[in-house]
């Protein structure tokens, strides 16, 4: 991002000399759209004026179970999904999703997540049309400290209620909704602080 600025204000004081020459304005042009390209991709960016009620918990409640969560924001402007995993009535696990309008992947190929977990293991999920009954899947574990998760989207699979599909796995030009899942097999509470999600 520092670098596209520079390039562009650079662009602004040499302008009237580059039209003299076509081959360096060229060459400029391709410069600005490999840049364009190139930049992070901003999914959602958690601050103090997020609007938090664009996530949307999903407990095993809708299953029988017991389990529950939250999304909140913290005095930071961090998005806290937070909650108990409950095993009753085959129940385990809690969720939190936000679906948006069409997101293009264009020449991106992996998703980067600023997050501070527990130490607990945790699934990102994403679906290229939001209405699918599948998810595209990519297990992730955390260090209880600030970290920089980034998930190639070729690896991320295909899955539908625990069961990996027989499909290929993620080659969409777009999405249209993510999803932080945590569901171990095992009673736990549990913490994820999420800053930040992109595409780069």
């Amino acid at each position: 991002m520092v670098l596209r600025t520079i390039m562009v204000n650079v662009c602004s004081l040499i302008l009237d000399e580059l039209f003299k020459e076509p081959f360096l304005m060229k060459y400029l042009m391709y410069l600005m759209i490999v840049l364009t390209f190139s930049s992070p991709q901003v999914i959602f960016d958690f601050n103090e004026k997020s609007e938090i009620n664009e996530w949307r918990i999903v407990d095993d409640v809708v299953m029988g179970g017991r389990s529950f969560g939250t999304i909140d924001l913290n005095e930071e402007g961090f998005g806290v999904f937070s909650g108990q995993i409950s095993l009753e009535n085959n129940g385990g696990f809690s969720s939190v999703r936000h679906t948006f309008q069409k997101v293009m992947v264009n020449d991106h190929t992996k998703i980067s997540i600023k997050l501070k977990g527990d130490g607990k293991d945790y699934q990102f999920r994403t679906k290229s049309i939001s209405g699918e009954y599948y998810s595209y899947i990519a297990p992730f574990s955390t260090s209880g400290e600030w970290e920089e998760i980034e998930i190639p989207l070729k690896d991320m699979y295909p899955s539908f209620r625990g069961r990996k599909l027989d499909q290929p796995n993620f080659s969409h030009s777009f999405i249209e909704e993510v999803t932080f899942l945590i569901g171990n097999k095992k009673n736990e509470k549990f913490k994820l602080l999420i800053d930040k999600i992109e595409l780069i």
